[in-house]
């Protein structure tokens, strides 16, 4: 009898399919529809899509939310669409990744509440910026904006409406207009105790912060989990500033989930902290009986300091990161919306080390690569930026997805050139060979298996001119030029002639 042996899955590469600049003009949906068969054929597999939800200003990007039931559908806040169009455009995005296959993730705002329609009285203590522990004041009432009663939209999909006592803080005081944060009193109010303990407790964070262990507002919350996974065909959802509210409760919203939806969804939080035993005591407890995965943000900083540091020592490129010790939880990224310049996490990567970063996520088997919009289609507006790797972002995505499988030999073994081959599978045979420098041109002999003998391998890419003859042994003598990258791959494999076919810059701008 034959053995079967299942097929190898394609490798799952996401997008992150907005940057923080996008213009406002209600089209980012339509752009997104109209690439979306491209970008299932380069090789992407699943969208994060930016906040959905009606947002505090017309030109908000849904961070500052406002209504989590509004996806651009009502006259809500000077708009009926959100920053990036229409109700209707979306549904059609979500549509249109279902028939192509491209699994869909929303960015989930928990935290917080923003621009609220009413003025209550409550009663609060001011706490110490730097440690949210200590009190600073006698109790006192002031005038906070805590009332939601969402006007534009009445009880349509939900009939809640939000007040004082559904927050465990704010930030300012309407009666004297001062700035503070202000603790809310009240039966059964404190601070969460599973968040983060940066200043002391790390509840409180912006705006009007959500209390989450009000049974009102855990009942809202989770029915809009529901109702918004099965109105997108959601696959997934990214969590917003998860350090900051109660790690009990989003256990509770993604169980959830999964126990209603009967398939496997993917969930990964921004725990944005440079410590790796705080990330990892996170992932302990939340992913203790759910899957849950991190945004590796060590390796953005290691990525950061490497292309700033002359001769950087590359063999310690993923020291500290959370790749390294658990790659199954990790989402690796080069940059996103808030580490892009002029953000407040910004971590300049400087543009020549942008290829060796996308290539040491995408081209390795850890982890889960989560490309930039940025730079993959470029930034306009008052902070430009070209499309990163010369353009060729696209080319490396396209790799691994066609040649970037099975067991991986590395070849780090000097300071500033790296090296790695993927050996392929039973199926996916053809594998690949791969060589970066932070420095001058590079060079390394390494295996690529006897059954390659002869073979003619050429640099995906371009930018290595020349070919590789593998010798009899298996080895092969694979060359980079100076800061920059090769990708080596058999001349005649199957698909080489899609590279260059995908070009980037055309989903930047409007629609």
């Amino acid at each position: 009898m034959t053995e079967q042996r299942e097929p190898t899955e394609e490798n799952a590469t996401m997008m992150q399919a907005f940057e923080w600049y996008v213009p406002d003009d209600n089209t980012h949906w339509k752009r997104l529809n109209r690439d979306i068969q491209k970008y299932k054929d380069v090789g992407f597999t699943a969208m994060w899509i930016p906040p959905t939800c009606k947002a505090s200003t017309p030109a908000g990007n849904g961070y500052d939310i406002y209504d989590l039931w509004d996806l651009g559908e009502f006259d809500q806040k000077g708009t009926v669409p959100t920053k990036w169009g229409h109700v209707n455009d979306l549904i059609e995005l979500a549509d249109n990744c279902k028939d192509a296959g491209m699994l869909l993730y929303a960015d989930a705002i928990l935290n917080h509440k923003a621009a609220a329609d009413e003025i209550e009285r409550c009663r609060v203590v001011e706490v110490d910026p730097e440690d949210r522990t200590r009190i600073v004041s006698e109790p006192y009432e002031i005038d906070g904006w805590l009332g939601f009663t969402f006007p534009g939209r009445g009880e349509t999909y939900s009939a809640m409406k939000w007040h004082w006592e559904h927050f465990s803080g704010t930030d300012y005081n309407a009666e004297n207009e001062k700035t503070a944060i202000y603790k809310i009193l009240g039966e059964f109010k404190a601070w969460a105790q599973s968040v983060d303990n940066e200043k002391g407790n790390f509840d409180y964070l912006m705006f009007a912060d959500i209390d989450h262990s009000h049974p009102e507002v855990k009942k809202d919350i989770n029915a809009w989990g529901e109702w918004i996974a099965k109105r997108l065909s959601l696959r997934g959802m990214r969590f917003d500033a998860v350090k900051h509210f109660s790690e009990e409760y989003m256990m509770e919203f993604i169980g959830n989930l999964r126990d209603n939806f009967n398939r496997d969804f993917f969930f990964v939080g921004e725990f944005w902290k440079d410590s790796l035993e705080d990330m990892c005591g996170y992932l302990d407890r939340v992913g203790k009986y759910q899957q849950f995965s991190l945004f590796d943000a060590p390796l953005v900083y290691n990525f950061s300091e490497a292309s700033k540091t002359e001769s950087y020592d590359l063999r310690k490129i993923f020291d500290g990161s959370l790749v390294q010790i658990r790659p199954i939880d990790a989402v690796t990224l080069v940059m996103n919306h808030d580490t892009q310049p002029y953000q407040a996490l910004e971590a300049p990567i400087e543009g020549f080390f942008k290829a060796i970063a996308y290539s040491l996520i995408l081209l390795r088997q850890e982890g889960y690569p989560c490309v930039f919009w940025g730079d993959l289609e470029g930034i306009s507006g008052e902070h430009p930026m070209v499309p990163s790797c010369g353009g060729q972002l696209m080319d490396l995505i396209l790799a691994r997805k066609m040649y970037a499988y099975g067991n991986q030999d590395d070849y780090f073994d000097f300071a500033t050139c790296l090296g790695w081959v993927r050996l392929g599978t039973w199926d996916r045979p053809d594998g690949c060979a791969v060589v970066v420098s932070n420095a001058g041109p590079g060079e390394k002999r390494m295996f690529v298996g006897e059954q390659h003998k002869g073979e003619v391998w050429t640099d995906v890419m371009g930018w290595e001119p020349g070919e590789v003859k593998i010798g009899d042994d298996g080895f092969g003598e694979f060359k980079c030029p100076g800061t920059s990258i090769a990708v080596w791959v058999r001349d005649d494999a199957p698909g080489r002639d899609e590279f260059g076919k995908y070009k980037a810059g055309v989903g930047f701008g409007k629609e």
